[in-house]
């Protein structure tokens, strides 16, 4: 009898890459809008992209590894190749770090380093436990996700500048209402099958949470900031009418992987107002002239309020 929850044969050469796809984007988009933003370049940003994808990728092998020594009674055929992919995800990671360690001030490189660490140990510890599908987690790496935009800021910038924190703050709202609103259509489906009705509390807080996002697309509008307004704009439309679809049962049958290629083109339609309001924010050139620890002064993008002081 096998101990480790296998059945059947697996195949010993897998592949330790990212699978999801959700978390991959909530991860990549930032990195990518804050590039655009930024409106300058610096080899770091490189750096900091292939340190976050390799952190999310050596997840999976490492929970494979951790079960493998403290769940699993009996050699799993996939631990071998775990160990090597952790060990390869590990070295990026680490080569990375010592890119980033000559670019970033220490202050920075330690407090992203100790947000690192805590989450990864909590995704983990999740992972192995099998309670990877709670709300309350999936939120929480909604929020550290997320916030590879601050990492990717303080590459291309030197700082994390103040339009980069509301940024994060955009992205972590749409990400969480995302989450609400696929675990609204979880509950539907699996109601549907065993034909019984939904529970209505993801759903109705999805709806607040479109509420809110709704609010405070009509305050950005009312504050000019067109950029704002309209990427909030496209979230809850777009969930509004994922929550909607819900309501038919043939719709609900869709498949998942297309539900999230679906959620992934509104994370992309989301993202664009963003990026695109940083025309004209300031001139490239003259900032990348600059060390990268000189600039810390970087204009921010006019879409974001600039109130506060760069953190550095």
């Amino acid at each position: 009898m096998q101990t480790h929850g296998n059945s059947g044969p697996r195949e010993h050469s897998k592949r330790y890459l990212p699978r999801e796809h959700g978390a991959t984007a909530m991860l990549l988009t930032p990195i990518v809008a804050v590039a655009i933003l930024a409106r300058t370049g610096h080899w770091s940003e490189l750096a900091t992209l292939t340190a976050a994808f390799a952190a999310l990728a050596a997840k999976d092998p490492l929970v494979v590894l951790l079960r493998q020594h403290f769940v699993w009674k009996q050699p799993n055929p996939d631990t071998p190749a775990a160990r090597r992919w952790f060990a390869g995800w590990s070295l990026l990671f680490c080569l990375s770090g010592v890119a980033l360690l000559s670019t970033w001030p220490l202050r920075a490189l330690a407090a992203m380093g100790a947000g690192l660490v805590a989450y990864s140990a909590l995704a983990v510890l999740v992972n192995v436990k099998n309670q990877q599908r709670s709300t309350l987690f999936q939120i929480a790496s909604a929020l550290a996700l997320s916030s590879s935009s601050l990492a990717a800021c303080l590459s291309a910038t030197g700082a994390i500048q103040p339009w980069c924190w509301a940024l994060w703050l955009l992205l972590s709202a749409q990400a969480t209402a995302g989450i609400l609103v696929v675990h609204a259509r979880l509950d539907a489906r699996i109601a549907l099958r065993r034909a019984v009705q939904p529970s209505p509390k993801f759903r109705r807080a999805a709806i607040i949470a479109l509420a809110a996002m709704g609010a405070a697309s009509i305050a950005a509008l009312s504050l000019r900031r067109i950029a704002i307004a309209l990427a909030l704009f496209i979230a809850v439309l777009g969930y509004g009418y994922d929550l909607r679809s819900q309501l038919n049962a043939a719709a609900l049958e869709t498949p998942l992987q297309r539900v999230g290629q679906r959620a992934l083109a509104l994370s992309s339609l989301y993202a664009a107002p963003c990026s695109s309001s940083a025309s004209g924010s300031h001139s490239a050139t003259a900032v990348a002239q600059r060390p990268l620890q000189q600039r810390v002064q970087a204009a921010p993008c006019p879409a974001f309020s600039q109130s506060s002081r760069p953190f550095r």
